[in-house]
């Protein structure tokens, strides 16, 4: 894992180096589109763009960061990568994607993850999230790592699951605890940070199995740890905003 973020080749444009899309944001959570967003500008892909699909959640992206482009319909975006459901944006009933070679599925959108359809699919959920989808008794009774073993075959998805020990599971069994995550990441917020993250990693990165889309994965969780104890350093109380803040820190 010598680096994070892959290195640019010497002739690299914005397309070159990994393209994503962001579906992130609604009214009542409209602050977690610029905190995805946030993530994905980080994570080393070239060319962000954001699907707008309520008003205020774009104007705030657009607002703090005008590198990233605005759409407003599916069919016009072409990414290699897709983050979708931080701050459980309101999919339409017929929301559909042009089949991604990642997809990244948070909150609300995990409920999608059998009716949208990519290469690879990883879903984001912590606890809460998935009692909310039935999981109570797993998750009360198992370990963390046989819940994520679990959902991760039953699903045939590859899960981050976040928490005390964020745990990364495939549907062949595979299984990692992330140990650089702390306390410091029990805030509102980091998820969404996170999800775009890792969609921006993927794009960037582009593994090709199993094996290569998990050390993505724990690349992403490393730096998002990483950037939260260099925020603890300088903050009594560390927020999302102070971790977004930072993962331009993480050395390589």
């Amino acid at each position: 894992m010598k680096n994070l973020l892959k290195p640019l080749d010497k002739t690299a444009n914005k397309y070159s180096h990994g393209t994503v899309c962001v579906v992130a944001g609604s009214r009542a959570y409209s602050g977690a589109a610029v905190l995805a967003v946030g993530g994905a500008r980080r994570g080393g892909s070239g060319y962000i763009t954001y699907l707008a699909l309520d008003r205020l959640p774009a104007l705030l992206v657009l607002r703090n960061y005008p590198d990233v482009v605005l759409r407003r319909k599916v069919e016009r975006v072409r990414a290699t990568s897709w983050v979708v459901g931080p701050g459980s944006p309101q999919l339409p009933k017929k929301f559909a994607l042009p089949n991604p070679k990642y997809l990244v599925l948070d909150s609300e959108a995990i409920k999608r993850a059998s009716t949208l359809s990519a290469q690879w699919k990883i879903i984001t959920p912590h606890a809460g999230e998935l009692k909310h989808l039935g999981y109570g008794a797993e998750i009360d009774h198992l370990d963390r790592t046989e819940v994520a073993l679990k959902i991760a075959k039953e699903k045939n998805v590859i899960i981050v699951f976040k928490g005390n020990g964020t745990v990364i599971a495939t549907p062949s069994g595979v299984s990692v605890v992330d140990t650089h995550g702390g306390p410091e990441l029990a805030t509102a917020g980091t998820g969404d940070i996170l999800a775009g993250l890792i969609g921006s990693m993927l794009a960037s990165w582009e593994p090709e199995n199993e094996a290569q889309v998990v050390e993505v994965l724990q690349k992403a969780l490393r730096m998002h740890g990483l950037a939260a104890k260099t925020a603890a350093k300088k903050n009594m109380a560390v927020t999302a905003t102070d971790i977004l803040a930072h993962l331009g820190e993480i050395e390589r």
